[in-house]
């Protein structure tokens, strides 16, 4: 016997950007902070691409994961509902975070293509948000998702989530910072490769 998937099609649609949404910004976050490395400084340069590519395809996804929830029959979400944190009584605070991380990493992903008009100095700032953010939208997919009881979720976020993770508390816990680093912003040096904004979303709000 099989089920059609006609009236859960917005449902899936949602369900399926949050998670490619999840694994491109973990990735995005991942390669991001290794390319801040001493490692694959030089290299920066040629992981940019990919690095943007991920990105873009994060934002993508969010836009979709969000939007797709407005055709659900079973939640019945208005706009407002889907775009304004604490609007939502399905799951508040869950839903909130994922609301404010998918906002947050939109707005800090397309501030990359402005940010000789808010300074290189500022953006770098304000990119320091992304981590904290990611966190929130990891949250959101773990508390709240359809999957997050589900083995094989549990393990793919693993493989992506994991090295972020790990790579993210090398950083924060790092107190030395690379000669090379320090210089290239003393100089303004134009080869150095900013660190990009990442954005992330989680899965979908249904239990």
């Amino acid at each position: 016997m099989t089920t059609s998937v006609g009236p859960h099609l917005f449902w899936i649609t949602s369900r399926a950007a949050g998670i490619v949404a999840l694994v491109a910004a973990s990735l995005a976050v991942s390669l991001g902070l290794v390319m801040s490395t001493k490692l694959l400084r030089k290299r920066g340069p040629d992981l940019l691409a990919t690095h943007e590519i991920l990105s873009l395809s994060a934002i993508c996804a969010i836009a979709v994961h969000g939007v797709a929830l407005l055709g659900d029959k079973f939640l019945h979400p208005t706009v407002v509902d889907i775009a304004v944190p604490f609007a939502s009584s399905y799951k508040t605070v869950w839903t909130s975070l994922g609301i404010i991380a998918g906002w947050g990493l939109v707005l800090l992903g397309v501030s990359y293509y402005a940010r000789k008009t808010i300074g290189t100095g500022r953006w770098r700032k304000l990119h320091r948000l992304t981590a904290v953010l990611w966190l929130a939208g990891l949250a959101h997919a773990l508390g709240e998702g359809t999957d997050a009881s589900q083995l094989w979720f549990l393990a793919m976020i693993a493989v992506v989530a994991v090295p972020a993770l790990v790579l993210l508390a090398s950083r924060w816990l790092s107190t030395d910072e690379p000669p090379s680093a320090s210089a290239g912003k003393t100089r303004g040096d134009v080869h150095s490769v900013p660190a990009r904004a990442v954005p992330t979303a989680g899965v979908p709000v249904r239990s």
